[in-house]
């Protein structure tokens, strides 16, 4: 068996150890199973929030979508997030907090009545299985080379991982794991980056080689792959983060309101200058320095290719960035899975179908969802292929709905209608999906991200103004 294989394997003895380890904390009730008995702490709830962030998406995607670009437009999904997570913490962490909710549609509940809240959680359920399938793609793109098995099998592989810890500690494995994924990848990945840089000569370059093959003038402004595609980057991750289940989860379970506000900020420090490292290590392998003739890179390969290569680090070094990459993308799969669970859990399965469930119910529930969760996903990472990134951000473009419902309910209240909030949830999301078989078969090219944006606000404003002048005539009538 290869180092990088023993390497890997270990670190997933480690982690599913440490999932197991948590159950007997993690049964005890809805809370403590969902929301860690809402006690954890500054620095433990950073770490999680920040974990679910550094996922699939800012290392197989940043460093693909780097590949593909020649450039560093993708460091702005870590930037925008970063800079969300501080504005969350500014802003909505507060009042996540105080609230006690469970997911965001009880928050949405709170604001704008039962009705809101089934709505906006079939429109997150959509939304996070949509992510929960790409993050294991992310996954088998690692697996699958490095344990040279087919596709299928990688997935099913790192489904079961996920299941196993995610089924027996919920938030509490997610937070103990999330402290080790954080050590692990930014270690492995800050020395894959220094080792690369020196090789490709530095800044200057690895700029010279990027250019010299048809890339960018300025390869290392991120505006130079096209102002309309980083805008959009921007604008998803700044409003993603709002209703982001996944990573909203761990501000629910933190002690108190000033923990939640000051953990939400504290991640997004954590968060930006990671995917700074994993958009450089796409950049290295696009020069194409390092793989001997024979050796097929792609973009969604690039970089666990770039990292099993000894021409470029050595074997051990290799397998630690490795693990670090894993160590990233578990740490997402396994809070986003986790969303899909609590949003099912709460808001359809005790929100809807069983009111009267106990805490001993709702825990059983979601420990079966947890299994549910993975016979869907598997099938949808095996058949629906495409770009890491851009296939995210669907999920980003509906939680930005979200964001604006919830941010225009705590700041906004008269301007918005229950019945307005619905219709964003349901035209919003549905315009989301247009827009993407409108690009697809050539109509018109919208970004989702906008294409979302402009369809919510348009829908909440004609909704406010029609309940303004028909509600008015029909009170004085």
């Amino acid at each position: 068996m290869n180092v990088y294989a023993v390497i890997i394997l270990a670190y997933f003895a480690l982690v599913v150890g440490v999932g197991l380890l948590t159950r007997k904390v993690a049964g005890k009730s809805a809370s403590d199973y969902l929301v860690a008995g809402r006690n954890l702490g500054t620095v433990v709830c950073s770490v999680v929030v920040a974990a679910e962030w550094l996922g699939g998406m800012s290392t197989i995607g940043v460093s693909e979508r780097a590949f593909n670009t020649l450039s560093l437009q993708p460091i702005f999904y870590n930037i925008s997030t970063a800079i969300g997570m501080v504005i969350i913490g500014f802003t909505v962490a507060a009042h996540y907090r105080s609230r006690n909710v469970h997911t965001v549609s009880e928050m949405i509940e709170t604001l704008f009545g039962s009705q809101a809240r089934h709505v906006s959680a079939v429109a997150f359920l959509i939304a996070y299985i949509i992510l929960a399938y790409v993050q294991l793609q992310t996954c088998a793109s690692v697996m699958a080379p490095l344990f040279n098995v087919n596709w299928n099998v990688a997935v099913v592989i790192s489904a079961v991982l996920i299941m196993i810890y995610t089924y027996f500690g919920g938030m509490h494995a997610l937070a103990v794991t999330g402290i080790l994924y954080l050590v692990t990848m930014y270690l492995g990945l800050g020395i894959a980056f220094a080792v690369g840089l020196g090789k490709v000569g530095g800044l200057s370059g690895l700029s010279e080689t990027l250019v010299a093959m048809g890339g960018p003038e300025n390869p290392y402004n991120p505006f130079s792959a096209g102002v309309g595609g980083s805008v959009a980057l921007l604008v998803g991750g700044l409003l993603g983060g709002m209703a982001a289940q996944a990573s909203i989860q761990p501000v629910f379970a933190a002690r108190n309101v000033e923990t939640a506000r000051k953990a939400s900020m504290l991640a997004g420090l954590i968060v930006a200058p990671f995917g700074i490292m994993t958009a450089f290590l796409g950049l290295f392998a696009r020069t194409g320095l390092f793989f001997g003739e024979g050796v097929e890179v792609t973009a969604k390969t690039a970089l666990p290719t770039l990292l099993r290569t000894p021409e470029f680090i050595p074997p051990v070094l290799g397998g630690l960035a490795l693990a670090g990459v894993l160590a990233a993308i578990l740490s997402t799969v396994g809070p986003v899975n986790f969303a899909v669970v609590t949003i099912a859990a709460k808001d359809i399965y005790h929100g809807i179908i069983n009111r009267e469930a106990d805490d001993r119910k709702i825990v059983s529930t979601a420990r079966k969802l947890v299994v549910l969760v993975n016979v869907v996903t598997v099938p949808l990472a095996i058949l629906l292929k495409g770009a890491v990134l851009d296939t995210a951000y669907v999920s980003y473009a509906i939680r930005a709905i979200g964001a604006i419902v919830i941010v225009s309910g705590l700041y906004a209240r008269k301007l918005v209608t229950p019945l307005g909030v619905k219709l964003a949830f349901i035209v919003g999301t549905v315009a989301v999906f247009f827009t993407m078989v409108a690009g697809q078969r050539g109509w018109f090219e919208v970004d989702k991200t906008y294409s979302a944006v402009i369809t919510t606000l348009a829908v909440i404003l004609l909704s406010t103004l029609g309940d303004r002048l028909f509600g008015r005539r029909a009170r004085h009538g």
